[in-house]
């Protein structure tokens, strides 16, 4: 039964501006106030007022094209959001609690906008990037040279999963079934989890292959005969009702459910810089966490501009709003979204952190990768910036 999403805790003006000392310096500003952003937007500034804490422009690099995925971060924008078609990006001004903070958000694609390399690589070689979406395992991946701090988990369950053709191998009912049946599994390379998968016995090293490219052409083409790494929130859709090749159901399983409980695109920061981003951090994060809760309760108007923005970027990926919609269903219905531990939104597990960070450890070690001698669970990701009264039930 699908479980409905609503704010545990709606927050008034006054009410927000009483939820701590960080959180009252913000709101020292008269409600009077108003400013004009990069983006030309003018207007009032609300209870959160972002104006003297944050960047002029909050720039974020996200892991892909515009998805509902990353609907928490759409949601931010405010009015007549500006898509550039040749950045990949979108803009405008940042609202929380459907109020101007007084700056803008860019919003970055990933993916095919980036040359498919990692977020934390592209944070690091353009420093405008304040948070990226990172993976939790490669943060640990990372943590030697490309350090970062997670600050808000968007995703409480990875959908990421490994799907196959149940008419082709109607035996196969997990992803380990796939090695005794010595299918070529697709993937992005260097997505740290096929290291798992390989390390642990899970698929075999020679019947991996990482030359996916986020198009279904080789999966079509192989006619059932290859597996293919995809989202539990995407794939199934798409390949069902928008790839005519294909036009039937495809089996997977989430790779959380082969003991690989990693944070998918937790928001992070550059180590060195959490600091020195920790007042903006504590005004952001919990709108950050808002965002989440304000579009899947409603997010017909965030998903057009997704799907907008998807279409005029024209990077070969295709997402329609009915895609966005199954997107929406399919996250809370796995409870890909959610609560983390407790009644908080976008908070981490400590237990899971280190469950993460010894299992990732152990499998760089193991492969003579150098990671930083002192990563542990609290170099990778905090719930410090968090508000525990934020939540979804």
């Amino acid at each position: 039964m699908r479980r409905t999403h609503t704010t545990r805790t709606v927050l008034s003006v006054a009410a927000l501006c009483t939820l701590g000392a960080a959180t009252l310096t913000a709101c020292g500003g008269s409600d009077s106030e108003s400013a004009e952003a990069a983006s030309g937007y003018s207007g009032e500034i609300g209870a959160v007022d972002l104006s003297e804490v944050c960047p002029a422009t909050v720039v974020v690099q996200t892991d892909w094209n515009p998805e509902a995925e990353h609907g928490h971060l759409y949601e931010l924008l405010g009015p007549d959001p500006t898509i550039d078609a040749g950045a990949k990006s979108v803009s405008g001004p940042l609202f929380a609690w459907g109020e101007y903070t007084g700056v803008d958000v860019e919003i970055r694609s990933g993916g095919p906008a980036i040359g498919f390399q990692q977020v934390t690589a592209q944070m690091y070689q353009d420093t405008d990037i304040m948070l990226g979406y990172v993976d939790s395992d490669q943060a640990v991946q990372n943590s030697l040279n490309n350090p970062t701090v997670g600050v808000f988990a968007p995703l409480d369950i990875n959908p990421q999963m490994i799907m196959w053709d149940p008419e082709t191998y109607p035996d196969v009912a997990r992803i380990a079934d796939l090695k005794d049946e010595g299918t070529r599994v697709l993937y992005f390379e260097g997505n740290a989890y096929m290291d798992y998968l390989t390390g642990e016995g899970i698929l075999d090293p020679e019947q991996v292959d990482g030359s996916y490219d986020g198009s279904p052409s080789n999966f079509v083409a192989a006619g059932g005969s290859v597996a293919q790494q995809g989202y539990a929130s995407a794939e199934p859709f798409i390949y069902e009702n928008e790839v005519a090749e294909w036009g039937k159901p495809v089996a997977y399983e989430l790779l959380h459910d082969t003991g690989y409980p990693i944070y998918k695109s937790m928001m992070a920061v550059r180590s060195a810089e959490l600091e020195d981003n920790s007042a903006c951090l504590e005004m952001l994060v919990p709108a950050l966490q808002q965002a989440e809760v304000e579009y899947f309760a409603e997010p017909d108007r965030t998903n057009a501009v997704i799907v907008d923005a998807v279409e005029q970027f024209n990077t070969g990926w295709v997402y329609s709003a009915e895609l966005a919609d199954f997107a929406v269903e399919a996250m809370l219905d796995r409870e890909i979204v959610g609560n983390g531990p407790d009644s908080t939104v976008g908070n981490f597990d400590e237990e899971r952190l280190a469950d993460i960070v010894g299992m990732v450890t152990g499998i760089y070690e193991a492969a003579d990768v150098a990671i930083a001698e002192d990563v542990a669970p609290e170099t990778i990701a905090t719930n410090r910036f968090i508000d525990p009264a934020i939540g979804m039930n």
